[in-house]
């Protein structure tokens, strides 16, 4: 799907709220809609809970800093969770916010790892920018990051950017994620030069 044709689906999908502003309309439209699940299935909040845990006691939600090209501006949210409920409630006090409910797209992903099933409840949403969700969510899967949900907010500028916006959605996600502390890529050490040995008998053109 294009930019063009994702910003034209979402303002279709606000038009319903009649008269009021598009950033209000927005906000309205994504605290009303905020649906957890697996990938594979919806999950129940009672079914949720990898570990006891007092929600009322919701973790910070740490805000990294605004990156713009071409008048396009995008800036990542990271929140610890250990249950989707934690993961639906740092979604909807994020929305209070109208500014960042009013973005043009909010892409998250998160994980959460199951300590007595040994296993991670995983899921990643797109929010109308067709892939991002899943590559962000296999970004936090090769840096083997657990516990812990990423929101980036897309503000768009009018210019398309193509490939670039994936690129900016990931940096954002990934610098924000190294600065809490979360691990460094798994793969660092592939960027290390390899030498490797000339074939015995043939000369190197």
């Amino acid at each position: 799907m294009s930019e063009q044709h994702s910003l034209t689906t979402w303002k279709k999908s606000t038009s319903q709220h009649g008269d009021k502003g598009t950033d209000e309309a927005k906000a309205e439209h994504r605290a009303s809609s905020i649906s957890i699940h697996s990938p594979s299935r919806h999950v129940s909040l009672s079914e949720a809970h990898c570990q006891s845990t007092d929600d009322e006691d919701l973790p910070t939600m740490v805000h990294g800093d605004p990156l713009t090209d071409r008048r396009s501006t995008f800036q990542a949210h990271l929140a610890p969770v250990v249950t989707l409920k934690q993961v639906k409630m740092h979604l909807q006090k994020l929305y209070q916010n109208k500014k960042i409910a009013g973005a043009t797209h909010n892409i998250y992903a998160y994980r959460i790892y199951c300590e007595d099933k040994r296993t991670f409840i995983q899921d990643c949403e797109d929010d109308g920018e067709t892939a991002a969700g899943g590559r962000m969510l296999h970004l936090m899967q090769i840096l083997d990051v657990r516990n812990v949900m990423v929101v980036v907010s897309r503000w768009y500028g009018g210019i398309q950017l193509g490939p670039d916006r994936f690129k900016h959605i990931n940096n954002c996600a990934r610098n924000l994620l190294i600065e809490e502390g979360y691990n460094e890529p798994a793969g660092e050490v592939s960027k290390m030069p390899v030498k490797r040995k000339n074939p015995k008998n043939k000369k190197g053109k």
